[in-house]
C-alpha cells in the first residue's frame, strides 16, 4: 500500500519554478504539489474540476455537481472534500446547500509547475 501523503497545513498556491533540468524543487514544494496532484488523480474529481471551470465564478452547488459525475451527493461530497483538503476548492453554505468554488490560483500554480515552457 502506498505511503499516505501528509495533510497540508498551508494550502496556499504553490509558487515554485517549473520542472526543468536547471531548476530544483524544494521538498516542501514537492509535497505540496504531490498532495494536489493526488487529489486530482481521480476521474470523478477531474470531471468536477472541469465542470467548475465552466461555471460563472467557478462555483456550483453539490446538488448540481452530483449529476455531472453520475454519483450520489454524499459520494460527490467526499470527492469535493479531497479537493478542499488539497486547497483546490473552497466551500460556502447557503441555507441547506453547499457551494464549492474552484481556486483559480491553486490550479494555475499546479499547471505552471508542470509547464516546462513557462517563465
Amino acid at each position: 500500500m502506498p505511503k499516505p501523503l501528509p495533510l497540508l497545513q498551508d494550502t496556499s498556491p504553490i509558487c515554485c519554478a517549473p520542472l526543468a533540468p536547471a531548476t530544483r524543487m524544494s521538498r516542501d514544494d514537492a509535497v505540496g504539489l504531490a498532495v494536489r496532484l493526488k487529489a486530482l488523480a481521480d476521474p470523478a474529481r477531474l470531471l468536477l474540476v472541469d465542470h467548475l471551470l465552466s461555471q460563472p465564478d467557478y462555483e456550483a452547488c453539490t446538488c448540481d455537481l452530483a449529476p455531472v459525475v453520475g454519483l450520489s451527493e454524499p459520494t460527490t461530497s467526499h470527492h469535493l472534500k479531497q479537493l478542499l483538503t488539497a486547497g483546490l476548492v473552497t466551500k460556502r453554505r447557503d441555507g441547506m446547500n453547499v457551494h464549492y468554488r474552484l481556486v483559480p490560483e491553486a490550479m494555475n500554480a499546479v499547471s505552471r509547475v508542470l509547464d516546462t515552457g513557462c517563465c
